[in-house]
C-alpha cells in the first residue's frame, strides 16, 4: 500500500501544480495589428528566372535569364491594402486588375489579369510584404488568340523610399 502511495504521489504533485497556472481561456488576446504596406515611391527589381515561348532556344532562355530591370515608380495602395496592379505587372501588363486576391498577415496571393499587346497576360503574384518593402515571385502567361505564346517567371523584390515626388 505504501507503495502505490509512495508512486502516486509525483503525479498528485505535478496535477496539483498544474493546476495553479493560469488558465489561458480568460487571458486576452492580444490583437495582432495589420501589415499594411505604404503608398508612396518604390524601387523595384525584377530578376528574371524563367523564359519559355512554344520556340525558344537554349540561347535565348539563358539571355533571358541575364535580365533584371529596376525601376522607380508610385505604388498606390488601396482601402483593402492591395498595391496597385499595374505597377506589380511592369512592362509584362497594361490596364491590369485583380482577377482574385488574398492578403494577409504581410502575404499577398493574386491573379492579374491584364492587356498585352495583341493579346493578355495573366500575372500570378504570391510573395510577402511589410509596410516598406516587398518579395513577390511573379509568373506570366501571355496569350494571342486564346493561344500562350511567353511564359515568364520574375522574382520582384522593392523598397519604399519615400512620398512620391510631387506633379509638376
Amino acid at each position: 500500500m505504501r507503495k502505490t502511495v509512495r508512486a502516486a504521489l509525483p503525479l498528485a504533485l505535478t496535477f496539483g501544480l498544474a493546476a495553479c497556472g493560469s488558465n489561458p481561456a480568460s487571458a486576452p488576446e492580444a490583437e495582432e495589428a495589420p501589415v499594411v504596406m505604404q503608398a508612396g515611391q518604390w524601387a523595384l527589381t525584377r530578376k528574371t528566372t524563367g523564359y519559355n515561348t512554344p520556340t525558344v532556344t537554349p540561347a535565348q532562355y539563358q539571355e533571358a535569364l541575364k535580365q533584371i530591370s529596376e525601376d522607380k515608380v508610385c505604388i498606390a495602395v488601396d482601402k483593402e491594402g492591395l498595391p496597385d496592379a499595374n505597377a506589380l505587372a511592369g512592362k509584362e501588363g497594361t490596364d491590369c486588375s485583380y482577377k482574385d486576391k488574398m492578403v494577409r498577415k504581410g502575404r499577398l496571393i493574386a491573379t492579374l489579369s491584364c492587356k498585352a499587346g495583341a493579346g493578355t497576360s495573366e500575372i500570378v503574384v504570391e510573395g510577402n510584404y511589410t509596410a516598406d518593402t516587398l518579395t513577390l515571385g511573379t509568373t506570366m502567361t501571355k496569350a494571342e488568340g486564346g493561344q500562350p505564346v511567353l511564359r515568364t517567371t520574375h522574382d520582384l523584390t522593392g523598397n519604399r523610399e519615400g512620398d512620391c515626388p510631387a506633379a509638376s
